[in-house]
């Protein structure tokens, strides 16, 4: 029996499910409908490479994620001077730029830099004009060989964690990982003190030769 003043329960089950279920029986022609889409943009851009303008290797933010590397939007303006590459060149040759980005560290730049170089080295330039080359153009044999690219456009490589192991010893044994932990917090905490301290202690022993 119902307690109380509430109201009776009144369930609807018969809701005639079966006349808004949306059903998704156009996958397989999606399918091929995606695939042909890819080979128009393929010959659409082509000699271009299908994957688009080369971009950086950049960072993902925020400490949680910072661990994990993924392809950004585009390069700075010093890791391009740094490749020898010129602003307004960069986008003509298939390199993404973006100008607010910034280098926070010598190491990702130096990566994206090498990034740009091997870039540089596998490029195979096309005149404008079919038959009138310019300087830096590739030679004619080259561009006879050329053939376009449909993967990845330098996918970035994970390096391998190597683990080594080895016996477990006496000392490792004696050894208790609390107190590491606890000595090592305070020594940290209190170095400000510490230093200061020391160096006061110097300052009045200096005095006292005087």
């Amino acid at each position: 029996m119902v307690k109380h003043n509430n109201v009776i329960a009144n369930n609807h089950f018969r809701k005639e499910w079966q006349l808004r279920v949306k059903c998704w029986f156009n996958q397989p022609a999606r399918k091929q409908r995606r695939r042909s889409a890819r080979h128009l943009k393929a010959a659409r851009v082509a000699p271009r490479p299908v994957d688009g303008p080369l971009r950086p290797v950049v960072r993902c933010p925020t400490n949680k994620y910072n661990m994990k590397q993924r392809l950004g939007r585009g390069f700075t303006f010093d890791e391009l001077k740094a490749a020898g590459i010129l602003v307004p060149q960069a986008s003509s040759i298939g390199i993404a730029v973006d100008h607010r980005r910034k280098n926070r560290s010598q190491e990702s730049m130096d990566s994206n830099v090498e990034r740009l170089r091997e870039y540089k080295s596998k490029l195979v330039l096309f005149p404008r004009r079919a038959g009138k080359p310019k300087a830096g153009d590739s030679d004619a044999a080259t561009l006879d060989t050329a053939t376009q690219l449909t993967g990845k456009l330098q996918p970035i490589v994970k390096a391998k964690a190597t683990v080594e192991s080895r016996a477990i010893t006496d000392e490792d044994k004696a050894a208790k990982a609390y107190d590491v932990l606890r000595q090592a917090r305070s020594d940290l905490k209190y170095h400000g003190a510490r230093v200061k301290r020391a160096a006061e202690l110097k300052a009045k022993a200096e005095e006292k030769k005087k």
